[in-house]
C-alpha cells in the first residue's frame, strides 16, 4: 500500500510543477508586478535626407517639423489602458505612430496594430484589417513605432494595443484627423 500511495503522490507533484510551468510560460502572470518604461524622443528628420534648400525650384517644399495628421485618446478595453495615439509625418515623409503619456498593464504577446476597426467596436475585429506595427515596446512612456512604407495609414480609424495570446484588445484610440491651424 505504501509504494501505490508514493506513486500517486508522486504522480500528482509531477502533474503540479507541469501545470506551473505551464501557467508560467502561457499566461506570464509575473508581468502583472512590474512594467517596462520606454521614454522615447520623437523621431526627428533622418540624416541622409536633402535639406530643404536643396529641393528644385518650384518643386513642394517638405514642412520644417513634424505634422500631425491625426490623434486619439485611448479608451480601456480589457485592461486600464491610458494616454494618447498620434499619427505623425516626419519631414522625411516617414509616417510614426506615436503613444504618448501611455501606460497599460503589462502582459504576454501585446502589439501594436493600426485597425480598421473603431475604439469601442467588436473585438473580434480589431486583427481583421490591421497593420502590424510590432511589438509594444513598453507598457509605460511615450514610444513611436513606424508605420511600413505603402501603407496609407490616413485609412485606418483607430491604434490598437493587442494580446496576440489572447486575441484581446487590451485598449484603443480612435484616430481623429488633425485640423490644420
Amino acid at each position: 500500500m505504501t509504494v501505490r500511495l508514493r506513486t500517486w503522490i508522486l504522480l500528482g507533484a509531477v502533474v503540479a510543477v507541469v501545470l506551473a510551468v505551464v501557467t508560467l510560460v502561457w499566461f506570464q502572470p509575473q508581468k502583472l508586478f512590474y512594467d517596462s518604461r520606454v521614454d522615447e524622443a520623437l523621431p526627428t528628420v533622418a540624416a541622409d535626407a536633402p535639406s530643404p534648400s536643396a529641393a528644385a525650384p518650384g518643386a513642394p517644399v517638405a514642412p520644417a517639423g513634424p505634422v500631425d495628421l491625426a490623434t486619439g485618446t485611448f479608451v480601456s478595453r480589457e485592461h486600464e489602458t491610458v494616454g494618447t495615439a498620434r499619427l505623425v509625418q516626419l519631414p522625411d515623409g516617414q509616417v510614426v505612430v506615436r503613444l504618448e503619456g501611455f501606460e497599460t498593464s503589462n502582459g504576454p504577446a501585446l502589439f501594436v496594430y493600426l485597425s480598421r476597426n473603431p475604439a469601442g467596436g467588436e473585438e473580434a475585429a480589431f486583427d481583421d484589417e490591421a497593420v502590424d506595427l510590432g511589438a509594444l515596446k513598453g507598457n509605460i512612456g511615450d514610444q513611436n513605432y513606424a508605420v511600413p512604407e505603402g501603407v496609407d495609414a490616413a485609412g485606418y480609424t483607430s491604434v490598437v494595443i493587442w494580446c496576440d495570446r489572447f486575441d484581446a484588445a487590451f485598449g484603443a484610440a480612435d484616430l481623429m484627423p488633425a485640423t490644420a491651424a
